[in-house]
């Protein structure tokens, strides 16, 4: 049966697990990111339909199960599963995906490699999703499709398909054309992502920025712009626009141009956090730190998050700040993004020996100032670590929006703790109640983290009151209304395929 919503995502939209000797199909272990809340689309459609990729040995194996039926709380659906070789994965993702074009997104021209880069899998790669995509939709299904390693598929799928309707989200930055014109099949990618309906993006600046890249390749007319909300625009924040393009023409088709801020699921952490396991959790945690504040850092290891230059200022507070000695803790989590890839290996490698560093210099029998935190930490006991924090220090060099800020806040139901933020993090468009730093600067990171360690009790108070009457308003639950109401929009948008069909009233 063909489906009203098709999703093509790279992952799975389940774990897979042999049990028994049997396969098993079970619940991601984290409720609260994003896929849990893709798979809730499909409780307002009659029939969806979820498009991965599954590693095979032998693709052609006529044993391989392509096509399942998944039931759970979201309803019926199916997931295509498209079989991938371990030598495609590797060149379509690691090396694509993630040597050539990770880099160029959050600007580090430095790091881009496009020797090893094999075009033509990428492409075939891309082809199998849209096909994929095709035989799975209805006349005018929407296909929502997520994620640069999935830049050509829109373009495809607009040959093979043209009466749907395709909605693309970015969950990364989007940068300026003198970054992203780099990449030497520029104008291949922005021509298919041209073939959308609607384009997603995080926050006003990449929608901006996405704009002006498809400006410099083709006759890309702005029909709309519109002002930002105000509470979006806070003056000295790096990533701030005051008005964007939301809609765009080219070649006689209308693109909406959106951009919609991912938020977090703050009903579900805010029970958790107020939790009796929880507080049980918290007491042992800040029984064993006595006196000391606890800073906490969550982040994958990745040149973007900016983990080194972190662990630079605590080893700075700590030299310029004798008192704080015995008196601090910092509890760096760190969790490996990809151990195949030789340059999470080198950063990994700094951060242990900065840590370790610190620790010689500074630690004692009693006191070890850096917990490094390497293995990723089980989601109950994070939120614990969210209770018992005084800082949570996120300082990324570059982030699409940055997840852990906003658990963090939805966390803090007490109304206390610090959130110390990078200004280049998507988040901080919305979350100008924090602690805002700039983690290029010695200077703004220590004044920051001084900052934060001194903050009274009343504008701590102030602060997390602020940033939580923020994260409701753009929770997971308003991101995923606005997709929605994108997707409906393109029933009026006058191109040809329209037929006035609504995804909310399926």
């Amino acid at each position: 049966m063909p489906s009203d919503l098709v999703i093509v995502y790279h992952r799975q939209p389940y774990e897979e697990v042999v049990k028994d000797g049997k396969t098993v199909f079970r619940e991601n272990k984290s409720p609260n990111g994003i896929v849990p809340t893709l798979k809730s689309f499909f409780g307002h459609v009659e029939k969806g339909s979820w498009i991965a990729w599954k590693e095979a040995e032998d693709p052609a194996n006529p044993e391989f199960e392509r096509t399942i039926e998944i039931s759970d709380a979201n309803g019926n659906y199916s997931v295509s599963r498209l079989p991938l070789t371990a030598k495609q994965v590797s060149s379509f993702y690691h090396v694509t995906s993630k040597e050539a074009f990770w880099p160029i997104l959050h600007s580090f021209k430095e790091k881009y490699n496009y020797d090893p880069v094999d075009w033509p899998t990428f492409r075939e790669v891309n082809w199998a999703f849209a096909e994929a995509a095709a035989a799975e939709a209805n006349p005018d299904a929407v296909v929502w499709i997520h994620d640069y390693n999935l830049w050509l598929v829109p373009g495809y799928l607009r040959q093979l398909r043209p009466d749907v309707r395709i909605s693309f989200y970015h969950h990364t930055p989007f940068p300026a054309p003198d970054i992203f014109n780099v990449l030497p099949w520029r104008k291949e990618i922005v021509q298919s992502l041209l073939a959308c309906d609607v384009v997603g993006f995080h926050i006003p600046r990449y929608s901006s920025n996405f704009v002006q890249v498809a400006r410099s390749l083709f006759d890309v007319d702005v029909a709309k712009r519109e002002k930002v909300a105000g509470e979006l625009v806070s003056d000295g924040t790096a990533l701030v626009e005051r008005s964007v393009p939301t809609e765009i023409e080219f070649e006689g088709r209308r693109i909406l141009v959106s951009a919609c801020p991912v938020g977090v699921d703050v009903d579900f952490i805010s029970e958790r956090a107020n939790s009796r396991d929880t507080a049980k959790k918290v007491e042992i945690i800040r029984k064993e730190l006595g006196d000391a504040k606890l800073l906490l850092s969550v982040s994958r290891t990745d040149y973007t998050k900016g983990g080194i230059e972190q662990l630079l200022s605590f080893e700075r507070l700590l030299e310029r700040r004798p008192d704080l000695r015995e008196k601090v803790r910092l509890m760096h989590v760190s969790v490996s993004a990809n151990r195949k890839m030789a340059a999470y290996g080198q950063i990994q490698g700094e951060i242990e020996q900065i840590a370790g560093r610190i620790n010689g210099r500074f630690g004692s029998l009693e006191w070890q100032p850096v917990a490094l935190i390497s293995t990723a930490v089980p989601f109950k006991h994070l939120i614990a670590y969210y209770r018992a924090a005084d800082v949570a220090w996120i300082t990324p060099l570059a982030d699409g929006m940055n997840l852990v800020a906003k658990e963090f806040v939805a966390a803090r139901t007490d109304e206390d703790g610090v959130l110390v933020l990078s200004e280049f993090a998507g988040a901080a468009v919305e979350m100008a109640a924090a602690v805002v730093t700039n983690p290029f600067s010695h200077k703004s990171m220590d004044s920051a983290i001084d900052q934060a360690i001194a903050m009274d009790r009343n504008e701590k108070r102030k602060r997390m009151q602020a940033l939580r009457t923020t994260i409701r308003k753009y929770d997971l639950r308003a991101w995923a209304e606005e997709q929605r109401r994108l997707f409906d929009a393109v029933d009026h948008a006058g191109n040809e395929h329209a037929t006035g069909r609504t995804l909310s009233a399926a």
